[in-house]
């Protein structure tokens, strides 16, 4: 029997992220966005078809997904007016890819079990490029035969993906992996400044570096660009300050020390001062090349 599932949320990522459902998981696949017309682009490049409210997408399906902006959007989309929870079945499951904090994936996870329903919190990393391709990351947090449920499903878009604990878990993992990038972009915007200024052929000097520990996703993917001061190619400053505000709000709970990534966060302010809200975040060499 085909699967059903919904998709709330067609942004960069989730468009494409349904997508895969629909074509190489030939899932049943009905969609939601707050913008009708970007669900009715989705239906004309996909098979499926679309609904007018989160309830609607999400009744009689198997799995519901969704990918929206923050904790208030994923509230809205699965307990607000409209929202998803009222309409799904017992045993169906909610897999939300939202970057979002561990306490509202906590929150949800509970309200889900209350009503007979499961939860997974899922972030994923890899960006607009990895959503298209299918080859995300996805970090997921939640109980065991929820996850088991929505895995064949999750395949179709990820090429790495697992479950790290209990409700949040996801949510923590993807703050890990954006503290990491942080400290590797400033240290890659800085080694590409310094090597400009210091007159060497920095796309010759990568290609050799990038071959060694110096290597990263970051360098091979954003060296070019950043040499060109070109910044239109991946997640946007605004987004990456989000996370990271995220981040420093969990790190107070927790007593984490996390200083790199505190000033970081603060360059990232820096480039939205300087107009680069929609830059990716490879700009924080703009503040060196001023």
């Amino acid at each position: 029997m085909t699967l059903r599932a919904a998709w709330i949320g067609l942004g960069v990522m989730g468009f494409p992220m349904a997508g895969h459902l629909a074509t190489r998981g030939g899932l049943a696949v009905t969609v939601y966005n707050r913008n009708p017309e970007k669900a009715s682009r989705w239906t004309e490049r996909f098979p499926g078809k679309s609904a007018p409210t989160p309830a609607a997408a999400a009744r009689d399906a198997d799995l519901v997904f969704a990918c929206v902006g923050n904790d208030d959007d994923v509230r809205q989309v699965t307990t607000g007016a409209d929202g998803a929870f009222a309409a799904m079945k017992k045993g169906a499951v909610f897999v939300d890819h939202t970057t979002a904090s561990a306490k509202v994936a906590r929150e949800l996870h509970g309200i889900a079990k209350a009503q007979g329903l499961g939860f997974i919190d899922a972030p994923v990393s890899g960006g607009q490029a990895g959503a298209e391709n299918g080859v995300l990351t996805v970090m997921c947090g939640g109980d065991e035969l929820d996850y088991a449920k929505a895995e064949p499903a999750i395949v179709h878009f990820s090429r790495m993906r697992k479950l790290l604990g209990p409700a949040g878990s996801g949510q923590l993992a993807k703050m890990c992996n954006q503290i990491a990038i942080a400290g590797l972009v400033q240290g890659l915007a800085e080694a590409v400044h310094f090597g400009m200024k210091a007159g060497l052929d920095m796309e010759a000097v990568v290609d050799v570096i990038s071959k060694g520990a110096a290597g990263s996703w970051q360098m091979e993917n954003r060296h070019k660009t950043m040499i060109r001061n070109e910044f239109n190619f991946g997640f946007a400053v605004d987004w990456m300050r989000k996370d990271l505000g995220i981040c420093l709000d969990q790190a107070k709970q927790t007593g984490a020390h996390l200083p790199v990534t505190a000033l970081v966060d603060q360059f990232y302010g820096q480039v939205q001062s300087m107009g680069g809200s929609r830059w990716d975040t490879s700009s924080l060499i703009a503040l060196l090349q001023r």
